[in-house]
């Protein structure tokens, strides 16, 4: 038996019970939420400030959880052009046509504009509604959206056209049939992100970015597709020279012969 102090020297101290470590590194973990009127982009942003003028030089910080999704987070462009792409050639099997597609897409930039418009008015009442993560997800649901509402009128216009009616006919009296049902879905989407775009307590920024980004995309998509949609679809078909379908026949209706069997 030999004892202890005979190899180490011992002192009474305080430390710790155990270690965190992250990424094989010691480290502190330290977790937070953005103030009232800031978003997470902003917050990180100033944590890299701080941490840039008040770290030492041997020490650093990663960032965790979804603050390291959304710093990973890829740039938008590569996304929405997957998502474009996607909805074309949908809409291309659907139409079995590779240029009526055009005239549904054309429309997807007005929601865009109605997003960043949406969001630089808001941007008035509070720092937090930025083109964050949050904002670039509503972007992508808009493409769908403002497609649907695009689609209803193409479709019927497609089929007047298919029975004979030219290109400039057959977009009005389509826009005329489907302006009402456009409407009543459009609204009933702008009126449900309301409570998004109205949020509070935890979270309530992130949700109020993504909400602003849907509610004035989907508005300024509605008012201008319903408008608009109509002159895309003459000038794609213009372009592409579309010839209207064989007219239907108006004469009387045949009769079955006479001692015909029922």
């Amino acid at each position: 038996m030999v004892p202890l102090d005979t190899v180490v020297s011992t002192r009474p101290t305080t430390g710790p019970e155990f270690t965190n470590r992250f990424n094989l590194y010691r480290a502190a973990e330290i977790t937070g939420v953005p103030a009232e009127g800031y978003s997470s982009a902003q917050a990180m942003a100033a944590l890299r400030e701080v941490a840039a003028g008040a770290l030492s030089p041997d020490m650093g910080y990663q960032w965790a959880d979804m603050s390291y999704q959304e710093d990973r987070a890829p740039s938008p462009g590569p996304t929405f052009a997957v998502a474009i792409l996607l909805v074309f050639l949908v809409l291309a099997a659907q139409y079995e046509s590779w240029s009526l597609p055009f005239s549904v897409l054309l429309g997807t930039p007005f929601a865009a504009f109605g997003a960043y418009f949406g969001l630089w008015l808001a941007r008035h009442t509070s720092n937090s509604y930025v083109n964050n993560i949050f904002a670039q997800i509503g972007l992508i649901m808009l493409i769908g959206l403002a497609a649907k509402n695009a689609i209803l009128i193409v479709e019927f216009a497609k089929m007047l056209h298919e029975q004979g009616k030219d290109v400039v006919t057959a977009a009005m009296e389509s826009a005329k049939l489907r302006f009402r049902p456009i409407l009543m879905t459009a609204f009933a989407f702008i009126l449900g992100v309301t409570p998004l775009v109205r949020a509070s307590g935890a979270g309530a920024e992130a949700r109020k970015v993504m909400g602003m980004t849907v509610f004035a995309g989907m508005l300024i998509a509605t008012i201008l597709g319903v408008l608009l949609i109509p002159m895309l679809f003459v000038l794609v078909g213009k372009l592409t020279g579309s010839k209207p379908g064989p007219a239907p026949a108006t004469g009387p209706p045949a009769h079955a012969p006479e001692g015909g069997g029922h």
